[in-house]
């Protein structure tokens, strides 16, 4: 009998103590290792934010900016606009479909692009924690970007995988005097290795044949609409910047062809795709080839319009 009664008498002891020392449940719990809770706490803090008000493309960057700046200081990690947006998928969604001829489809006419949502309130913003983080640094470190210039092709590579392939426009085959840079202008696209040097988040758009800036556009459809506002790329080749920029173009017919001033021209969608996978110091390879192969795997070659092989 007395050994009963002390068995339950240390058993009733052990429980008391339990009770004591250990959490009630695991929010309340706080690891030894300070660097460990810290991240635990603010992973609980931060994990997304909900959009109050709907965002539109206007204000898109500074809505970004100010999450960015607001919670870099928390995060265990450098977070930037990349991180946040590639961490949020549907982001690069939505914004690919304020395309201009995307919404023609859909029998919507677009005048502003500035005026559209790019974020629509009720939404939430994830924020990566550290294990997601390194995984899109490593990605990002591992992305490189090839074109080719006579295939009129952009493709978006990781490692050895491909992401994307997207058509493009590139320089023409002649040379031009061009008042934005005050002399003579080779106007093909210039080949060579580099890395993406700047974005312009809200680019200027001027005619470099007389330098004018313009505002609207003249779409395929004949329609004049207000410029979009979607980052342009500058490029640095070989060591050099040249202006070479990738970049959309609100005239997507010409997609495809020699047609510009010696930028890489995209359509709208595509651009967006292409600004979030191609953070600062991303890998480049512009090239000329004319040995390609077509959808159905075959061999075959392009046509030189560069005229490089007489």
């Amino acid at each position: 009998m007395f050994k009963i009664t002390s068995f339950i008498i240390i058993a009733f002891t052990l429980l008391i103590t339990l009770k004591l020392c250990c959490p009630k449940n695991e929010d309340s719990f706080i690891p030894s290792n300070p660097s460990y809770s810290t991240v635990l706490i603010q992973s609980k803090a931060i994990n997304s934010i909900a959009i109050k008000d709907n965002v539109l493309i206007e204000k898109y960057f500074e809505y970004l900016d100010s999450i960015v700046f607001k919670y870099d200081s928390l995060t265990p990690y450098k977070l930037t606009e990349h991180l946040l947006v590639r961490s949020n998928p549907w982001i690069i969604d939505t914004l690919q479909n304020t395309d201009y001829y995307r919404m023609k489809t859909k029998d919507s006419f677009v005048y502003n692009q500035k005026k559209m949502i790019a974020l629509p309130r009720g939404n939430l913003i994830i924020i990566p924690d550290s294990i997601r983080a390194n995984e899109l640094l490593n990605k990002f470190q591992n992305t490189t970007i090839d074109i080719n210039i006579p295939e009129f092709k952009l493709r978006i590579h990781e490692d050895s995988i491909l992401l994307y392939k997207f058509p493009i426009r590139v320089g023409r085959n002649e040379k031009k005097y061009l008042e934005m840079s005050g002399r003579i202008q080779d106007l093909k696209t210039k080949t060579g290795e580099g890395i993406i040097f700047k974005h312009v988040r809200n680019p200027r758009y001027a005619n470099p044949v007389n330098n004018h800036e313009y505002f609207v556009t003249k779409r395929d459809d004949g329609k004049v609409t207000k410029l979009p506002q979607i980052p342009f790329i500058e490029t640095e080749i070989n060591g050099l910047c040249y202006g070479q920029l990738i970049h959309p173009t609100t005239n997507p017919k010409s997609l495809e062809k020699a047609y510009s001033n010696g930028c890489i021209g995209t359509k709208e969608a595509d651009a967006w795709v292409i600004y979030y996978y191609t953070p600062i110091g991303t890998k480049i390879r512009i090239r000329y080839d004319l040995n390609a192969f077509n959808i159905k795997g075959d061999s075959i070659v392009l046509k030189d319009i560069y005229k490089k092989f007489k």
